[in-house]
């Protein structure tokens, strides 16, 4: 584990990002008694200049594993699913949904919970977006890539399309817990702990 992914918790307000070409500060946000995150929220959600950036920067990486459509949840990382998906030429993305509407007709479902939601979800994928993704390679996109506990819900729901994940791709990969392969990400976010006792059990993972 790269030990800058786990700092000691001093009572910063904010973490400064930098990725090729820009910088911003997120601010650090305690999502339990101990543990804080530095939130993107507020970008991803607004930020053009950084969406654009991020999703080119990820095409690129992208390209390699030549994926045919683009797979994200609902609804933080659409506009950054969209733009990346413009960018790889494709015509569609797909978006697995987290709220079951009257419309919504036949659909599968997979039970997720991330480390920033306090209750369980589940992402919905529609027949029309199975259809998207049935034969195809596809690759899974998130914002943050954490526990990554998202892709692999992402994952479930592909293989119960009959996809295939050829590869998963964020803007940053947070803290010490995934290490799976084929993940593209531009740059690490670290967790900030302030107990000592913590802190030392994540840094040893």
């Amino acid at each position: 584990m790269e030990r800058r992914t786990v700092r000691r918790y001093a009572g910063e307000r904010f973490y400064r990002a930098v990725l090729p070409g820009l910088e911003r500060d997120l601010p650090l946000v305690e999502i339990e008694a101990g543990l804080w995150i530095a939130s993107d929220v507020e970008l991803i959600l607004g930020d053009v200049e950084l969406l654009s950036r991020s999703a080119l920067l990820l095409s690129e990486k992208v390209k390699s594993f030549n994926p045919e459509v683009v797979l994200t949840a609902e609804a933080k990382s659409i506009a950054l699913a969209y733009e990346l998906s413009r960018l790889l030429g494709h015509g569609r993305f797909v978006v697995a949904r987290k709220t079951l509407k009257a419309y919504t007709g036949d659909h599968i479902s997979q039970e997720v919970k991330s480390i920033t939601t306090r209750s369980e979800q589940r992402l919905l994928l529609t027949k029309e977006g199975m259809g998207r993704i049935s034969g195809k390679r596809v690759c899974l996109l998130d914002d943050v890539v954490s526990t990554g506990a998202t892709f692999k819900a992402l994952e479930a729901i592909t293989k119960k399309a009959a996809g295939d994940v050829v590869c998963r791709a964020a803007i940053w990969k947070e803290g010490p817990w995934y290490d799976q392969e084929n993940l593209v990400y531009l740059d690490l976010l670290p967790v900030f702990v302030s107990d000592a006792n913590k802190l030392s059990k994540l840094i040893r993972g």
